[in-house]
């Protein structure tokens, strides 16, 4: 099955995940490529192939050479993000030649150079693109493809290799996919998730992340008479965010600029809920972030005299760098692998997450790499062809290099 099949495949199947559950995984529905991953690396011969029924899957490529090779793992995540609707993905694939690219006629959506320049750099490449209605998927769909398609295909050849450890996960997009992740049993000294974005990008460095929620109790009172009664708990979330200077909010920040982000404002008049990710690569700024969330709600409180507004700060992962650079070879593999299939590294710091900063809290050192794809979780989201066959290779000279 060649890459581009294999990741269409995939992609067809819905499996956006869900923050608002607490079944593991989030939903049901990323069960069934679980299943099709294990049923596939279960014929084409990987050995130790097991799926825990939570939507963790795992398989390995036992060794073929008595050489001094690493056991290395390769892990990507399953689940899509549930931002935008996966109901009927139809993925479809552009012979790009340059130009806007016309992503639903019917309801005038295109992707455009303006919009997205980026898009200058992949002409004469095979563009997999949505109709315009869903997201696509390749996060991190095609980095589940690449690790079937490179790890088969060395399979297949008889080159020599350590030991090759597989995993998927599910929940990633929500924050979980480590949660229940076996790395005691898991096999590899360390580990890659194939989680990134435009070929050539390394990452070992990730926010420090927090969620704060905000639960706002206010006092509905009839519009009619409600002077010096009412306390409009909408109200209290808009003042809130505006205590939150503009220039520190993701649409304003870039490389290693922290943030705060609405995600998410429910309610009414009498209760409001309102959640917030808070994000910085420095340690000693992404605490004084949280304070600062929370003396923002000490002021409100006091403003209106009593405790009207509860919030509830909790830390989700950290960043990674400090003990990805105790192992600097790890990069070096990546870095060295790339130039050797004539791709020209880019060491950059991730803006988010990925399950490689847990692992890597959890006693599993993983870094990240690219996935050839870009404008994730949404409606312009691609990933080129011949990009997603160059990973396959690079994952390949990553296995049989010593």
């Amino acid at each position: 099955m060649k890459i581009l099949d294999r990741f269409i495949e995939y992609a067809r199947i819905p499996t956006n995940s869900d923050e608002e559950s607490v079944s593991c995984p989030s939903t049901s529905k990323q069960l069934a490529l679980c299943e099709l991953l294990e049923k596939q690396l279960k014929e084409a011969g990987l050995s130790d192939v097991r799926s825990d029924g939570r939507g963790y899957v795992y398989a390995k490529l036992p060794a073929n050479s008595q050489k001094s090779f690493p056991k290395i793992g390769f892990i990507a995540h399953v689940d899509t993000s549930p931002e935008m609707s996966d109901t009927d993905i139809s993925p479809r694939v552009v012979d790009y030649k340059g130009g806007d690219i016309v992503l639903n006629e019917k309801l005038g959506i295109k992707m455009t150079v303006a919009d997205f320049p980026s898009l200058n750099n992949y002409v004469n490449e095979h563009l997999v693109v949505t109709d315009g209605t869903t997201l696509l998927g390749a996060d991190d769909k095609a980095g589940v493809a690449e690790i079937m398609d490179a790890v088969i295909r060395l399979k297949e050849s008889g080159a020599e290799h350590g030991d090759v450890l597989v995993g998927f996960t599910p929940d990633e997009e929500i924050g979980r996919g480590a949660d229940l992740f076996d790395t005691q049993n898991f096999g590899a000294d360390y580990a890659y998730t194939v989680d990134g974005g435009a070929l050539g990008e390394i990452e070992y460095e990730n926010f420090n992340a927090a969620s704060a929620v905000l639960k706002i109790s206010g006092v509905s009172i009839h519009p009619g008479t409600a002077k010096d009664k009412m306390i409009n708990a909408l109200t209290v979330a808009r003042e809130i965010d505006s205590l939150i200077p503009a220039w520190e909010r993701p649409e304003h920040t870039e490389k290693y600029e922290g943030f705060f982000h609405m995600t998410n404002l429910n309610g009414g008049v009498e209760e409001a809920k309102v959640k917030y990710i808070i994000r910085d690569h420095d340690k000693a700024k992404f605490e004084e972030k949280k304070r600062r969330m929370a003396d923002i709600v000490d002021y409100v409180n006091r403003k209106y005299g009593r405790k009207i507004v509860e919030c509830t700060i909790s830390d989700s992962y950290y960043n990674m760098r400090e003990l990805i650079e105790t192992a600097p070879y790890i990069i070096d593999r990546a870095y060295n692998a790339m130039k050797d299939c004539g791709v020209e590294p880019v060491v950059i710091p991730i803006r988010g997450g990925t399950d490689g900063a847990r692992l890597s809290y959890m006693g599993l050192l993983c870094p990240n790499i690219c996935t050839g794809g870009e404008n994730f979780h949404g409606k312009y989201e691609f990933v080129s062809v011949e990009r997603m066959e160059k990973i396959s290779d690079i994952i390949i000279k990553m296995l049989t290099t010593e």
